[in-house]
């Protein structure tokens, strides 16, 4: 028989939101600590041409009502290039360790600025620069050739003069390149998963539609949930 990692079920009645149970679901992987980085998700995307691509990216917010999560990155790396010709993406969390996952698919738009301001703000110093820096996606010769790329811009920006390493937590405020900040996913569908005993697992599937309000935002319906068979 295989072992099921965690004797917990899905509950009988599945909640209205499930992203409050996947919030806890977060919490819960976190507080286990058996992972560095349970917010890592798996991120795919597909390009214009039609090929789809995927990176492990950190999920800095998660937001149950209205129900979107947030993540930050180049504006002109290849994942956003391909959110600008097609802005459905699909997202993974997987804690192998506790049995469980979170499948989303959804719509991302960018963050509103006030928002990435206010990350990028709370970022260290030497990773502030570091979104300076580096040309995320593009080639580059060497490593060598990026720390110098970075120690310029980092001399052009005024925060290291010719004999400092960039970094640091002295020195004048840095502000966000316009080039990078935040974008949010808004689920259209939820998958939550628990590993059973001898495979058959639990999932259940909610799904709701959106309608773009905004620049940053959408209205929702409620959210219809069913169960899958594994």
């Amino acid at each position: 028989m295989n072992k099921s990692w965690n004797a917990d079920q899905l509950p009988a009645d599945l909640p209205a939101n499930p992203m409050l149970l996947a919030e806890d679901w977060i919490g819960e992987a976190r507080a286990a600590g058996l992972q560095r980085h349970v917010n890592a998700m798996t991120l795919a995307t597909v390009s214009a041409s039609g090929q789809p691509t995927s990176r492990i990216v950190l999920c800095k917010d998660f937001v149950p009502d209205p129900g979107y999560l947030v993540f930050y990155t180049n504006y002109e790396s290849r994942k956003s290039t391909d959110i600008a010709a097609n802005a459905n993406v699909a997202a993974h969390f997987h804690w192998d360790a506790i049995g469980r996952q979170i499948r989303i698919e959804g719509i991302a738009i960018r963050s509103p600025d006030a928002e990435s301001d206010r990350y990028f703000a709370s970022r260290d110093r030497a990773s502030q620069l570091g979104a300076w820096g580096s040309d995320q996606s593009a080639e580059i010769g060497s490593r060598a050739a990026l720390l110098a790329q970075t120690r310029i811009r980092a001399q052009e920006l005024g925060v290291a003069d010719s004999g400092q390493a960039p970094g640091g937590d002295d020195g004048p405020p840095i502000a966000r390149p316009p080039h990078w900040g935040g974008f949010r996913i808004w689920p259209i569908a939820v998958e939550l998963w628990r590993e059973g005993a001898d495979r058959i697992h639990e999932r259940a599937l909610w799904k709701r539609q959106l309608e773009r309000a905004s620049e940053h935002h959408f209205t929702v319906t409620a959210w219809t949930a069913t169960l899958l068979q594994p």
